[in-house]
């Protein structure tokens, strides 16, 4: 695979499998997320998906996720 990197295009990651969740609108009003072979997470705009994307290490997706669960970012939405 391709070395990625934080703000590479996202479709330039073809060869991840790039999903988003259930919740998402048919208007695009989402992000994809794709599990990185190292472990990390890349994630990218579904509206622009040859923007950049961004690149997040196994510990930094732990730690948000671990936040959501815990509520930390209600007030976001």
């Amino acid at each position: 695979m391709t070395a990625v990197y934080n703000g590479m295009p996202g479709d330039a990651m073809s060869e991840l499998t790039w999903r988003k969740s259930q919740r998402s609108g048919p208007n695009g009003n989402c992000v994809e997320v794709a599990k990185l072979p190292g472990g990390g997470v890349a994630m990218r705009n579904s509206r622009h998906t040859d923007g950049p994307a961004l690149v997040f290490t196994q510990a930094e997706i732990e730690a948000f996720l671990g936040g959501v669960h815990d509520g930390e970012f209600d007030d976001l939405a």
